[in-house]
């Protein structure tokens, strides 16, 4: 006896130790509870037999998987045992210690190609139990070994419980006296060997520990790599979708918090187009626009011809196509800078009440000629519906396209900048 507890001891000792130096994915520890009847077959005095079926019995598991197919249990259980209506009155308490090894069938006969939820596990071993009868005889507690074997249907309830059933034999070895107490099976304790059994019919639940979703009970190898794969696919996803740069201004969209920089332009680390004097205009084509646009101390609206310093006319910048309206790759939106060339030509037709005017959109040679032509055409209109909107009379005004200007270098970024425009003729 003192054999089976020191190994009892050793392989829960050894278990707790490998639970602790190898970490999984899932959950190896559950607790079981259950109860119900049970039979008693063999063996009675003459006279004496007990209820089919018998209530009741109780009985406690905990229960350690080794992983997701095989692992072990030390299982408690109690027998209250009575006579059966017309047979000869005992009562007898049976309780029973057994370390057994447990096999997830369920697993094994892969239940998961059909189902998550039901799950079959067998369990089987040896301990020690005791046998308490109430009678006049004199001894001491029956003192047994005994063999058990069972079969375990569950069903997931969630991932911490499982509902489950379970039919188990339990075998008595070397037993004493019979089950109800009032005989010896064999005489001066000789040539003993299986010699009682009882059925446990059982119904109870399980109760997973640990800090994992799933135990082991669940597990399936594939599907955890497949989620694994899926967790990476996502996090990948992000940092993608982190790293795109809509404004093509070397800052991804996820730090930048100007997303809308216009192409070609210096900016900082969080992608804000450098601007010294915090005038609204990116640095780097601020001395190009001086020269196509005019400055506001050079405007004269006093002259009677409109002039400006340098004697060019407004009408000149306008017409010959000094002043324009610029627009970012594939959009019908002018740059912000730009609204100012069409505020240029919102005076000019209020200070001229006779004059009327064309305008004409451009694209780059990027793309299909098609679509740069009725784009052309997108962007003439966005700016004649700007000049309306703000007082312009629609009948002093027309629209049209030009499709692609082929007079830069297509291959360069900053030309075709020019060139995605709408210019003004006055007449």
């Amino acid at each position: 006896m003192k054999k089976i507890l020191l190994l009892l001891a050793v392989a829960i000792s050894t278990t707790a130790l490998f639970a602790q130096e190898n970490e999984t994915t899932y959950n190896k520890w559950s607790i079981e509870l259950g109860g119900g009847v049970h039979k008693v077959s063999r063996t009675f005095t003459e006279g004496y037999y007990s209820p089919s079926p018998d209530t009741y019995q109780v009985n406690l598991g905990v229960r350690y998987m080794l992983n997701e197919k095989f692992g072990l249990k030390a299982s408690f259980g109690f027998n209250d045992i009575e006579n059966a209506d017309g047979g000869l009155a005992f009562e007898s308490r049976y309780y029973r210690s057994t370390l057994e090894g447990v096999v997830n069938l369920g697993n094994i006969l892969e239940f998961h190609d059909w189902s998550n939820s039901i799950g079959l596990l067998l369990h089987g071993g040896a301990g020690y139990s005791l046998l308490d009868v109430n009678t006049d005889r004199d001894g001491d507690l029956d003192q047994i070994l005994n063999v058990m074997v069972g079969i375990t249907p569950q069903v997931k309830l969630s991932n911490r419980f499982t509902f489950f059933v379970d039919a188990s034999l339990v075998g008595n070895v070397r037993s004493y006296t019979t089950w109800d107490g009032n005989s010896q099976i064999a005489d001066n304790n000789a040539n003993r060997g299986f010699d009682g059994s009882l059925y446990n019919f059982s119904a109870g639940f399980n109760i997973y520990l640990g800090k994992n979703a799933q135990h082991a009970d669940w597990f399936v190898e594939d599907n955890a790599l497949l989620s694994e794969i899926e967790e990476l696919e996502a996090r990948l996803a992000k940092v993608e979708t982190d790293l795109i740069d809509t404004d093509q201004d070397g800052v991804a969209d996820y730090l930048d918090r100007e997303q809308n920089t216009m192409s070609g332009v210096a900016v900082d680390t969080k992608g804000i187009a450098i601007d010294k004097n915090k005038n609204g205009i990116p640095d780097e084509i601020e001395s190009s626009l001086d020269e196509r646009f005019l400055m506001r101390n050079e405007y004269n609206p006093n002259a009677g011809s409109t002039t400006v310093t340098g004697g060019n006319t407004v009408r000149e910048l306008l017409d010959k196509g000094y002043v324009n309206v610029y627009f970012k790759f594939n959009s019908t939106t002018p740059q912000t800078y730009s609204l100012e060339a069409i505020n240029y030509l919102k005076v000019y037709m209020a200070e001229n009440p006779g004059a009327t005017a064309q305008l004409v959109g451009y694209a780059d040679e990027i793309g299909n000629a098609s679509y740069n032509s009725s784009l052309s055409s997108k962007r003439a209109k966005k700016v004649y519906d700007i000049l309306v909107a703000s007082g312009v009379d629609a009948n002093r005004l027309s629209h049209t396209g030009n499709g692609e200007d082929a007079s830069v270098n297509k291959n360069s970024a900053e030309a075709r900048q020019l060139v995605r425009r709408v210019t003004f003729k006055l007449n």
